[in-house]
């Protein structure tokens, strides 16, 4: 059984320029988006979540930058690529389940990942910060704060492209795991659960538009969901990818 499983593994993952090492990485990065996943955990009930204004934002940035930029989500925007490489990971071990839909969900999530990076992140409230703190007239910090609160409001989480874009992610995401589940590369588990987690995270982004407790309450189910399915998809990954010809 176990040599069945193991040629199983290396056929799904053979192909033109061996597709055993997207595998590999992408399993790898998966991992590390475990990582992430936890310690945004831990950092929600430490330091706390985003700063509600601009004020907050240019206070903890002045006194406290490192607490600032974390909660400004500034890891967010540097994790985030390692999304393209699970992606790309679960493209090669998927392509012959369905070429079709792998390529498509692969494509979407591309799509929604490069949007959501293309908004300003805290970076761009640095410079407004250092000059809001040397401002010497009220009328200069007033203008000051202005720009901080629109750059707050095109950020990762509020702007058009934000939030296309993680429509796109998970519509993407969801599809993958459609994928998992016609094909017996994945368990089903890991396929379910990563269906339930997407489209609920999903509909935290669009409800959380229309209804903001909404979009808490559906974020506080999927949220935990995470580190779990990640977990999930990296071991199968990396056992794709370390398998030998």
């Amino acid at each position: 059984m176990l040599n069945s499983e193991n040629e199983q593994a290396i056929e799904i993952c053979e192909g033109p320029g061996d597709l055993r090492a997207l595998c590999l990485i992408g399993g790898i990065a998966t991992y590390l988006l475990v990582i992430y996943s936890l310690a945004t955990m831990v950092q929600m009930v430490v330091l706390g979540g985003q700063p509600a204004t601009a004020a907050q934002a240019f206070d903890l940035l002045q006194h406290h930058r490192a607490i600032g930029l974390l909660r400004l989500d500034l890891p967010t925007i540097a994790v985030l690529p390692l999304y393209y490489l699970t992606f790309l990971g679960l493209y090669a071990a998927l392509r012959r389940s369905n070429r079709a839909l792998a390529l498509l969900s692969t494509l979407l999530a591309f799509a929604g990942l490069t949007l959501v990076l293309s908004t300003p992140t805290a970076l761009s409230l640095i410079p407004l910060s250092d000059k809001f703190a040397a401002a010497t007239s009220d009328a200069v910090r007033s203008q000051l704060l202005a720009v901080g609160e629109a750059i707050m409001a095109a950020d990762i989480w509020h702007s058009t492209a934000a939030i296309l874009g993680g429509v796109l992610l998970q519509c993407g995401a969801v599809l993958i795991c459609v994928v998992m589940l016609r094909g017996s590369v994945f368990g089903k588990v890991t396929a379910w659960l990563g269906i339930v987690m997407h489209a609920l995270d999903g509909a935290h982004i669009v409800g959380g538009q229309i209804m903001p407790v909404s979009g808490i309450i559906l974020m506080a189910i999927a949220g935990p969901l995470y580190p779990i399915w990640l977990f999930l998809v990296g071991r199968r990954l990396l056992q794709l990818g370390a398998q030998k010809i």
